[in-house]
């Protein structure tokens, strides 16, 4: 398809905006160009689909409504049972499972005046269709990366210590993580054992994750990492993929998950606790110097104190009484003046944690692009009708049915590690 593309692309591209202008009177595109624009806008979606590429694909509904059907069939129990002689045995069946789930419709559009298009220089609906086209592919790619992080299949990186005879601190929770708790060779084949252990097939002999290049930054500096053209032909290379270690492939991806919290006020990253604390409370003063913030400004955001998390019930504004109210916590004791509020979203003291997706074959699906899964939308001149009297405006845009759904919560883990590096000014995405 690309290759086709790219004939039409240079064929039509010298005339693209002659036709749009000769055609300026009419509401619809040629077949041709019509053709030309879906296959641009797909082209430069799918570069940035990273997490797609593994899922199972399932094509759009037709007529069936707002859901969509994956279908995954349970494994046969083994057949213990000797064979009598002469006797047909009872044989087995295919026990299928089905799991529905909801599409729903993305898009964004750009509009653009009869006299831009009439002194550009470029073709400016050629090149909105790239802008567009790289957007739907991060919007529908980061609609499949939010469902694969809700998965319950959760590890956690366990704090190291440095220097001679280090020893490791199990982590049982996002917020215990500390910027000590990175990805390591061993908690890679550790992941891989999980898989194997479960039976989650491998994909082309290797199990895949797809990770932040932050995240990736201290395993990649191991000796014992490959890079991708030591140990397969490029030409076979997955979308972002980095390397292979420990049994698994790495994809790496800005667009992976990273938990942290935004600035508690303004351009304030932490707030000083007001008043002494002790054990379980409701309600923590904080210090205003240097700091506004607006009634309510922090509900139901969490706050961390003393390694410990709690979800913001209420806030005073901060000419008042400086009052933030949580459901009884216990914070353990915290000193005024020098006891910190963190963001309570990421690691410890607020620091960013790096999601790392780790699967096998058939761990999820997804919807496909082609096939009616994402539409270019181009109305030339005069399409809106009255709206555009004096044809004035065109527009180009794009809309998209979407879902993503876990199918064999088994076959996924997400590895929640820090970097020794970036987490302190890690932001969410």
């Amino acid at each position: 398809m690309k290759k086709f593309a790219a004939i039409i692309r240079n064929f039509l591209q010298l005339f693209a905006v002659q036709t749009t202008l000769l055609n300026d009177v009419g509401n619809d595109l040629s077949p041709e160009m019509k053709t030309y624009y879906d296959m641009e806008l797909i082209e430069y979606a799918q570069a940035q689909l990273v997490h797609d590429q593994f899922g199972q694909k399932r094509p759009i509904p037709q007529g069936s409504g707002k859901t969509i059907e994956f279908r995954t069939f349970t494994p046969l129990a083994k057949a213990l049972t000797p064979l009598t002689e002469g006797v047909t045995p009872a044989g087995n069946k295919l026990d299928v499972t089905t799991i529905t789930a909801t599409v729903y419709q993305y898009g964004d559009y750009i509009t653009q005046s009869d006299v831009l298009e009439l002194t550009a220089l470029d073709n400016t609906i050629l090149e909105a269709t790239k802008l567009l086209g790289k957007q739907a592919g991060l919007t529908l790619d980061t609609v499949t990366r939010d469902v694969l992080n809700a998965g319950t299949n959760v590890m956690y990186a366990p704090k190291l210590s440095a220097g001679p005879g280090s020893s490791e601190t199990e982590v049982t929770s996002r917020a215990a993580l500390d910027a000590t708790a990175v990805l390591t060779v061993d908690l890679v084949e550790q992941v891989v054992t999980e898989l194997r252990s479960q039976n989650a097939p491998e994909i082309d002999g290797y199990y895949i994750c797809i990770a932040h290049p932050k995240a990736l930054y201290d395993l990649m500096r191991d000796p014992d990492w490959r890079k991708p053209h030591e140990y397969v032909d490029t030409e076979n290379l997955y979308k972002g993929e980095v390397g292979q270690i420990g049994g698994c492939r790495f994809v790496q991806s800005t667009e992976a998950k990273i938990f942290a919290g935004d600035n508690l006020a303004g351009s304030v990253r932490e707030l000083v606790l007001g008043a002494n604390i002790s054990g379980a409370v409701t309600e923590i003063t904080y210090s205003t110097s240097g700091v506004t913030l607006a009634e309510n400004e922090l509900k139901d955001r969490k706050i961390m104190i003393n390694g410990v998390v709690a979800t913001v019930v209420s806030n005073t504004a901060s000419s008042g009484t400086h009052k933030i109210t949580v459901a009884s916590t216990n914070f353990g004791s915290g000193t005024s003046g020098t006891t910190k509020i963190y963001p309570g979203e990421g690691g410890k003291d607020g620091i960013g944690v790096f999601s790392c997706l780790f699967f096998g074959d058939g761990a999820y699906g997804v919807t496909e692009v082609e096939g009616g899964g994402l539409e270019t939308i181009v109305k030339q001149k005069g399409s809106a009708g009255t709206a555009d009297p004096l044809n004035q405006r065109s527009s180009v845009g794009w809309k998209a049915i979407k879902t993503a759904e876990i199918l064999i919560p088994t076959y996924l883990i997400r590895l929640e590690v820090a970097s020794s590096r970036y987490s302190s000014g890690a932001k969410a995405n």
